[in-house]
Formats: structure tokens, sequence, C-alpha cells
């Protein structure tokens, strides 16, 4: 089966002072750990932006297979740029991820992947209900229509879109603890504190394979 990655990079952070993506940690940028993962398991790459200015910036650093797009809408949030990818990808089903997870196992996304036949979505449920919808799998063509549709009505969040796409698969966050037990794919930098709790994991990763 034939699929993509789509990864959402234009957000900024002030708390880290410059674009999110291209924040280093462990001498690499945060977006091209992500893109180190996700290379062995799609067959195409698609980073969304928001600006011009960002999409510059991004070209002059990634390899010319992964194509960088600017989403369409004025609406600076995780919906339209998932829709912007949505309308790029030319797989059937595709991974949507945040350009803010250098922790990502390689082997709790092709489970999430190997999962997906016959649903239009495999998203993780953590115990208390809340979803990662930036850390799943979607079918492309019925989750287009649905971030569509969201922003349509005026509910412009990927939660408003999960709520119109059918044959939805929740996975435990249980079960993916069996892959990776500290759940650290889950784990999204927002400060600098969180830049080092993530360079400490690199670390004994190294030391510990």
């Amino acid at each position: 089966m034939q699929s993509s990655a789509i990864i959402l990079a234009g957000g900024t952070s002030a708390r880290l002072g410059e674009d999110k993506s291209l924040v280093a940690i462990a001498n690499k940028p945060l977006l091209k750990h992500v893109l180190q993962v996700v290379n062995s398991l799609v067959e195409e790459k698609i980073v969304v932006v928001h600006t011009d200015a960002q999409a510059e910036r991004l070209r002059a650093v990634l390899d010319p297979d992964v194509r960088v797009v600017i989403d369409e809408f004025d609406q600076q949030t995780p919906i339209v740029g998932a829709a912007s990818g949505f309308k790029e990808a030319k797989t059937e089903y595709t991974l949507l991820l945040a350009c803010d997870m250098p922790l990502l196992s390689r082997e709790v996304l092709a489970f999430l992947l190997d999962i997906c036949i016959d649903r239009n979505a495999v998203i993780p449920r953590w115990p208390n209900g809340f979803i990662e919808p930036l850390h799943a799998v979607y079918k492309v063509k019925p989750a287009f229509e649905a971030a569509q549709q969201a922003i349509k009505e005026g509910l412009p969040t990927l939660r408003g879109m999960i709520e119109r796409i059918r044959r939805v698969r929740y996975v435990s966050t249980m079960v993916l603890q069996q892959m990776d037990p500290e759940l650290n794919s889950l784990f999204n930098i927002n400060t600098t504190l969180d830049l080092k709790r993530a360079e400490l994991i690199m670390k004994k990763r190294q030391i510990n394979p």
C-alpha cells in the first residue's frame, strides 16, 4: 500500500524564538528528525507551511524529494494545513504529523499504517479520551472532504474534521506502549525545557539502543 506523510510546519513558537520546524536538536532541525523516521515508510513526503518566507527557508535545507506546500487559507490552524496537505497528496492513505515530534517511533507509525485498511482514519487515544490527531493515519479523500466541510461550517478544528469522518478506528495508547513503553513518540516540543528533555532521551537511546 502506497502512502504519504504530511507534516505540518506552519506554526511559529514565541517561546522558542524561531520557526519551530528549524529549531535544532542533536544538531539537526526538528523537521528533519521527523522526515528521517518516515523516509522508509512512505512514498511521498509533503511539508505544509503558512507563508512564502517559511517555504523558502525550508526548501533551502530540505532534500528535493520533499514537497513544500503553502496552505491556501488565511487561517493559521492545523485543519487548514491538513486540508492543504490532503489536497496535494497523490496516495490513498497518509500519515498526518506535527513537525515538533522528534522522538517518533518508526514501529508505531508502521503499525498505524498497517491497521488502516478498511478504515478512513486510525487515531491514537489516551485512556482519558484525549486523541492524537497529529500522530494519525487518514484516508486522503474522505479526510479532505471532512476538513473542507468543517471549515465551511465554521468549525475549523481537527476534532471538527474527525467528527465528519466515518469509519474511524481509535487505538489505545496502551497498545502503542507495547512498542514504545514511555510513549516518547507522542512527546512534542514547546519550550527549551522540552528540547533538553528530548536530547536526554536521544542520548539514552544511543547508549542503550
